[in-house]
């Protein structure tokens, strides 16, 4: 399935109609674990209407929901997963094939919505997501700056915004050591035409790619909070919020908190754009987030799971928190916070190569890019380690001879 195709037919969905309130009293109890950001907030609000019903929105969900879920009986029913993380319940077989409950219960599921593994659905897809530009673009006027649209564009900006000293830090980023500091890797090196395995999965990082997506995330430290190696995507977003930073290449789910005024000062300031282009694509990969169902659970409550699911998914739900994400169900018309992800998409941004070798390449990426940053390894040398670390956890895995 191509995201991209998946993202422009979100855009394009046409505005539904449905009831707010759940359609069911929901008698079988219920929990759900996800991640924290605005949208899982969204359905999981709609699937408490049903009652019997406990989300928990965690940040820490991908280092959870494998042991919660390999637990029998499951310690949760219904999963919030992406790109990457439905891969470890998928190879550990914690979730299960949703076709039978979709043609009881999912007449309103869209084909681009099912995600399928050979041959059967195992996560409902609701949304796509990307990293995208976000820009301060009362900032970028009155400095009679274009919005960039490289890497090298944002940079000299950064220099003329850090020149006036209108903000703290002209740029910010999810470079928290971890998930998020390979994530920027894995964009930046997509950007640049990289593949990361060759034959037999053999890692192909150390290459003229990955040096220019290490240089390029070097040189963008330059312009950051000097604790970028703590800073997720909340932090990333906290500091727009409260008008310490002027650009970042972050998720298009947070484009919505920017005009929260409950929590935001920069409402209506903040402008989406396409993410930065490498020199072959945008500096970007594309994800999709979606719903599966527990495999270690009774059937009954699996029914009731799916159910409450889909009244997370009803068109009012989405027409009601429109600018929440960037959905794929019906309800969702594109405005100008979807615009950047929208964009991105079009420009040719590349999907998140998710599998097992990736699983383990995010893994050591994220575990060892921070040296090169804090100057303890050249360029060639982390890359070289990297590959090495990936090589050792690939072969104990059976994925590498």
């Amino acid at each position: 399935m191509k995201l991209k195709h998946l993202l422009l037919a979100g855009v394009a969905s046409l505005l539904g109609t449905g009831a707010m309130a759940c359609s069911f009293e929901n008698t079988v109890p219920l929990k759900s674990l996800s991640a924290g950001f605005e949208a899982w907030k969204v359905v999981t609000d709609a699937m408490a209407e049903c009652g019997n019903f406990e989300a928990s929105l965690d940040q820490e969900f991908k280092e959870k929901q494998p042991a919660a879920f390999a637990a029998n009986p499951s310690l949760y029913h219904i999963g919030g997963v992406a790109n990457a993380t439905l891969i470890p319940l998928l190879n550990e077989g914690t979730i299960r094939p949703l076709d039978d409950l979709i043609a009881k219960y999912g007449a309103g599921i869209k084909p681009n919505q099912m995600i399928k593994i050979d041959g059967k659905t195992y996560a409902i897809a609701m949304m796509v997501n990307a990293q995208h530009l976000m820009y301060r673009e009362d900032i970028l006027n009155d400095l009679g700056i274009a919005a960039p649209t490289t890497y090298a564009e944002m940079m000299a900006a950064a220099d003329k915004i850090k020149a006036a000293g209108v903000v703290d830090y002209p740029i910010g980023g999810t470079f928290k050591t971890g998930w998020n500091l390979a994530e920027e890797f894995v964009n930046n090196f997509l950007g640049e035409g990289g593949e990361f395995f060759g034959e037999g999965n053999m890692p192909n990082i150390n290459n003229a790619q990955g040096m220019a997506a290490l240089e390029v995330m070097k040189a963008l430290t330059a312009y950051m909070d000097p604790e970028y190696l703590v800073s997720d995507s909340t932090y990333v977003q906290q500091q727009f919020q409260q008008g310490k930073i002027a650009m970042a290449n972050l998720w298009a789910s947070r484009a919505g908190a920017m005009n929260d005024a409950a929590e935001s000062q920069v409402v209506g300031k903040v402008t989406m754009a396409a993410a930065p282009m490498g020199s072959a694509a945008p500096a970007s990969s594309l994800w999709w987030d979606g719903i599966v169902i527990a495999a270690n659970i009774t059937d009954e409550e699996a029914e009731a799971a799916f159910k409450v699911a889909m009244e997370g998914l009803k068109p009012d739900v989405i027409a009601a928190n429109n600018d929440a994400a960037v959905w794929l169900v019906d309800g969702f018309t594109a405005g100008p916070l979807a615009a950047g992800a929208a964009a991105t998409a079009a420009a040719g941004a590349r999907p998140y190569p998710a599998s097992g070798p990736m699983g383990i390449m995010h893994t050591a990426l994220g575990n060892g890019i921070a040296a090169y940053l804090n100057g303890d390894k050249d360029a060639a040398t982390t890359l070289a380690d990297i590959e090495a670390a990936y090589t050792t956890a690939a072969k104990e895995a059976g994925l590498v001879k």
